[in-house]
């Protein structure tokens, strides 16, 4: 009986298990030629309707219709870049004759001045320093300006009563008076100011100053403008003294220092750092020898320095060993060669290494040596100030927090004096870095040109320089100069300079507003980088001339995407600048249409079409924002601007003086082409019967269409189809482009009025001329996602399939799955060319649609990148802000006291918890050190900052690889495994992906993000190997045979006094109470 039941037993597993493998090899993975079938029958229902309803054909045809009504011009490229050069070269030369009457004045006026010791602040100059002026907006300065006066700015940490400061105020005032000249004789003429060697700036035209913080922390000598005009380029050295007296409070007064002090470099400087006790080493080990002082370096030396630790004994020899080999060693390495530099910052010692500076230094003294004394401290300081006076140096001491931003900076007045002594031959006008303007501006380069004190004492020429003159120009002024509507949407000029960085480039869109440093993007970063681009931008720093076509790859403009291109790269030099322009032209850019409506009656017509009342019928029109008019003022509200264009087309001709000709007549033809379109086809299709929510159409002259008219309302692509993305791309590729809205994981789902996703579908309008070749606009649909999605499924399945109708499943045989029926078991994706999901037989996709595939199947995205379906191209931007992290690394010794950051400057709780000690500190100090200090309390932000922490942001974009269009994979993750299939959708830029739901969690992969931060920079070493070709100064201002060193330093320090102490820190608190 058991025997029986036994085997009972056993005939039922034997059939349930038969039963489930009978229904498990039921559906079976599609076959290659199935998944192959469904993709061309999305390939030709895409062609058809596409085809047949956006009109792309006809508009060939109305081109061609309309072909006497314009010509086509040819693109010279060696001309335009030629002219181009030469217009910012006049421009910049009416910028030079500026700053030379302003230097010249400013010589002359300080010369003229008698120095009044007894002279008081509350007289004629601090009425000066109060006047309540009206100020009115002036949209070139994108500020209130008063054109009667200059203004005022004196950082917080100098004192405004000082007798040099009211001096300096009382001569200065007189270049209001040139500053007005200046500006009646070229009106272009943007910011003009002078900064002084002593911090005061006086600007033109006053404006209210703009102060990001409640402590005001601006000081013009820490400008990029200033550091460049002050002083040749230098090669530095800085030594840290870590020996085990060097604890606390005085090793993070060092720190502080040392970063400070990075700070006053700039691209054109090379720098290394050490830390030194017994033996000498860098701070970063792999920094073997100088480096450029760029932002990136400067970051990583910030890091490093905040990690010092303090022990052992202190032997001077060995750093400045370390230093002198730095300097003077006879490598090809790359340095600024001019100033020679070692700052040595130490709480003090008996060693004058003397006979250090015979074997390396002396008799020449070619390397200035400074040192800090820094921290309180009852060490001997005589062998600090013999080492800095025997070395054409400058001995400062720093005693405590106060005096650490005026003592790291004024070493640039030393530098200063060979380029005074050499008198008219270093008065040469130096084009800066782009970098943020202070007051709003936005963007700008600045030319500067160094003021001398021309003073005589005795027989001695006075050897200080009095400050910069500094004469901004907007990158809209240079932008101007570019014939950039000549060019199409693909084609641009660009300008860098002898470091490589651009200061035109359609790429240059720095993420964060107000950044404190140079806005610093290399050529080979705002490009995708390559041997080709490499030669180019070489020789273009070396100031040659020449031209290359190459294929290579580009970025978008939103950089999400990379396309395959040919380009042709023109150069050449602009005279009397560090500056180098470029012109880029894509092959269908090598003509342009200009347009002739030379006949009123048509320009009535098609002038008409731009009426709102022809909307309704014939779809909704944006015009470009381009400046077509002198009188007419391009708002942003889009609407408003094309009755305003309207209107002024009322009161005036399209011929008048005060228009572009050339801009208003392509505008007008292209208006009167595209509502051919909308009238000829448009008008008479059924969009919903194809699943479409809106038709549209974009062309070089500046007008978009979009029909139907209520379409328009969800309308949110850039009205200047130059900067459209979807413009821009259609040109670049051939067919179809899909993209779905763009959208992060933290976004919510972009819905149209109607309820549904629209993905935008672009093609461009190729026309042939006889034998020349042009692509004068791009016509596109907005699919209307759950139609779209539900026709997909059905054209990736075996419904209504006569093929396959003998295929379906039965009870005694195997059937594939497909799309539309066996969607819980079948993954189906339509993802575009940069990893982007499109559409998918997913119902819990439909809010993913336009994430990064990596955030919706982050397994099958490796996959498809594992197997080189898809590469990547990766560029970091280095100036990246996140949030800090903790940290379990402490300092060197005891903490003993906190050096607070601006953060902690402004808080409330660090100020009442610090205020005591702080005071009594500076007492306990102020009886053994009883000068009188005349700077405000003040800190700047340091590296240990408790605000955010720097990181490194990774860009990625991905893009289809050249090899074969169809993929069948294996996905094998040990204990599972899954099939997908790929294949491109031919004549699109989609990838369609079919796979089994198994989702192979196992497998360790790489998350493939388009964005990610790392807390920590790459391997500093990388950054050695990373050093690009750059050119410095031809000119070199280091020695003086008459240079007087006797001026060296002593041992008074600055302090903050006691009663100006307790001031600031009681109305600190008030303010911060107050807001």
């Amino acid at each position: 009986m058991a025997r029986w039941a036994h085997a009972c037993l056993l005939l039922l597993l034997m059939v349930i298990l038969g039963g489930s493998w009978t229904a498990v090899n039921a559906l079976t993975f599609p076959q290659h030629y199935t998944i192959m079938h469904w993709a061309r029958r999305i390939e030709q229902e895409i062609d058809r309707v596409l085809q047949h309803i956006s009109g792309a054909q006809q508009l060939k045809g109305i081109y061609l219709e309309k072909k006497k009504h314009f010509s086509l011009v040819r693109n010279n490229p060696r001309d335009i870049v030629e002219k181009v050069a030469t217009d910012i070269e006049r421009l910049l030369a009416k910028k030079r004759k500026a700053l030379e009457r302003l230097a010249s004045e400013a010589e002359r006026l300080q010369k003229e001045h008698r120095w009044q010791d007894g002279i008081k602040d509350g007289e004629d100059i601090d009425s000066q320093m109060s006047l309540k002026l009206d100020f009115v907006y002036d949209p070139s300065f994108k500020n209130q300006v008063n054109y009667s006066h200059t203004a005022v700015q004196i950082p917080t940490d100098i004192y405004k009563g000082a007798p040099v400061i009211l001096n300096e105020l009382n001569w200065t005032q007189a270049l209001e008076r040139v500053f007005i000249e200046n500006s009646r004789d070229d009106p272009s003429l943007l910011w003009q100011a002078f900064g002084s060697a002593t911090g005061v700036t006086r600007y033109y035209p006053a404006a209210p100053w703009r102060a990001p913080d409640k402590i005001d922390l601006y000081d013009v000598r820490r400008r990029p403008w200033y550091i460049q005009g002050a002083s040749s380029p230098k090669d530095m050295v800085i030594l840290v003294d870590v020996s085990g007296s060097v604890s606390g409070l005085t090793l993070k007064l060092i720190k502080a220092s040392v970063t400070e002090m990075l700070d006053t470099l700039s691209d054109d400087d090379y720098v290394n750092v050490a830390r030194f006790n017994e033996k000498a080493e860098a701070v970063v080990p792999c920094f073997d020898h100088l480096v450029q002082a760029n932002v990136r370096n400067k970051k990583i030396f910030k890091e490093a320095v905040q990690q010092m630790q303090a022990k052992g004994t202190t032997d001077y020899k060995s750093g400045f060993h370390f230093a002198f080999n730095q300097l003077l060693n006879k490598t090809n390495v790359p340095r600024a060669n001019c100033n020679k530099i070692i700052m040595l910052f130490t709480d003090g010692g008996e060693d004058r290494a003397q006979d250090i500076f015979e074997q390396y230094n002396w008799p020449n003294k070619t390397v200035r040596v400074f040192t800090f004394s820094v921290g309180q401290h009852n060490y001997d300081v005589t062998p600090l100030q013999w080492i800095a006076c025997s070395n054409k140096g400058y001995y400062f001491e720093i005693r405590s927090i106060c005096a650490i931003r005026i003592n790291t900076q004024e070493y640039l007045d030393v530098l200063g004096r060979p380029m005074v002594l050499a008198g008219r031959i270093a008065k040469q006008v130096q084009w800066t870095n782009v970098y943020q303007d202070a007051l709003g501006l936005g963007l700008v380069v600045t030319g500067t040109m160094p003021v001398f004190n021309l003073t005589v004492n005795g027989d001695s020429q006075n050897q200080l320089i009095l400050g910069v003159m500094g004469v901004d120009v907007h990158l809209d002024e240079l932008k101007r100069l570019t014939p950039q509507y000549k060019l199409g949407a693909n084609g641009y000029i660009f300008a860098i300079d002898p470091n490589g960085y651009v200061l035109m480039h359609p790429n240059l869109q720095p993420r964060e507003e107000d950044l404190p440093e140079q806005v610093t993007l290399d050529f080979l970063d705002a490009e995708v980088e390559d041997s080709s681009k490499q030669e180019i931008r070489r020789q273009m720093i070396d100031g040659r001339s020449g031209d290359m076509t190459i294929k290579t790859l580009i970025k978008s403009m939103d950089e999400r995407y990379i396309d395959d291109v040919t380009r042709m790269y023109t150069w050449t030099p602009i005279n009397d600048t560090d500056y180098s322009l470029g012109l880029v032209l894509p092959p269908y850019s090598e003509h342009y249409i200009q347009a002739d409506l030379s006949d009123v009656m048509l320009q009535l017509q098609y002038l008409q079409s731009l009426l709102p009342n022809s909307f309704e019928s014939a779809g909704h029109v944006f015009l470009a924002p381009r400046d077509y008019c002198r009188r007419l003022h391009i708002s942003e509200n889009n609407t408003q601007f094309l009755v305003d264009f309207l209107s002024l087309m009322v009161e005036i001709s399209p011929e008048s003086e005060d228009c572009d000709q050339g801009l208003i007549h392509n505008l007008i033809l292209d208006s009167g082409i595209l509502w051919q379109l909308a009238t000829r086809v448009w008008q008479n299709k059924d969009l919903g019967t194809y699943g479409f929510l809106a038709l549209f159409a974009s062309t070089n002259g500046g007008v978009t269409r979009v029909y139907p008219n209520m379409a328009a309302e969800s309308w949110d692509e850039d009205p200047e189809p130059l900067n459209s993305n979807f413009y821009r791309r259609s040109l670049d590729n051939k067919g179809y482009i899909f993209r779905a809205p763009t959208r992060t994981s933290m976004d919510d789902l972009l819905i149209s009025e109607n309820g549904t996703v629209g993905i935008l579908v672009t093609t461009a309008v190729e026309v042939a001329f006889g034998s020349k070749t042009m692509k004068p606009a791009v016509v596109g649909v907005k699919l209307d996602l759950e139609a779209w999605v539900d026709k997909f499924k059905i054209l990736a399945s075996n419904v209504s399939d006569s093929r396959q109708a003998a295929h379906k499943c039965g009870p005694s045989r195997s059937c594939e799955m497909d799309c539309e029926v066996n969607s819980d078991d079948l993954l189906c994706y339509l993802i575009d060319d940069g990893g982007f999901l499109v559409m998918s037989n997913q119902r819990d996709h439909w809010k993913k649609v336009g994430l990064f595939f990596g955030e919706v199947d982050p397994y099958l995205m490796f996959a498809l990148y594992n197997n080189s379906i898809y590469s990547r191209h990766q560029t970091f931007q280095y100036q990246s802000a996140c949030e800090p992290t903790a940290s379990s690394h402490t300092g060197a010794a005891h903490r003993g006291f906190y050096v607070p950051s601006i953060a902690d400057f402004l808080s409330l709780a660090w100020w009442t918890s610090a205020a005591a000690w702080s005071i009594l500190q500076q007492f306990l100090y102020g009886v053994m050190y009883s000068s009188w200090f005349t700077t405000a309390d003040v800190w700047a932000e340091s590296a240990d900052s408790k605000g955010s922490s720097s990181c490194v942001t990774v860009y990625s974009q991905f893009y289809f690889t050249n090899t074969t269009n169809s993929f069948n994979v294996l996905q094998d993750c040990g204990n599972c495994s899954r099939l997908f299939h790929a294949k491109r959708i031919e004549n699109t830029n989609l990838l369609f992906v079919v796979a089994e739901t198994l989702p192979c969690s196992s497998c360790e992969i790489e998350k493939l993000l388009p964005v990610r931060t790392k807390s920590q920079e790459e391997n500093p070493c990388d950054v050695l190997n990373s050093a690009r070709y750059r050119k410095g100064p031809d000119k070199c201002f280091d020695y003086n045979s008459e240079e007087n060193t006797s001026q060296c330093g002593s041992a008074h320090s600055l302090h903050c006094p006691l009663p100006a102490l307790l001031l600031v820190q009681l109305f600190l608190i008030y303010l911060i109470l107050r807001s």
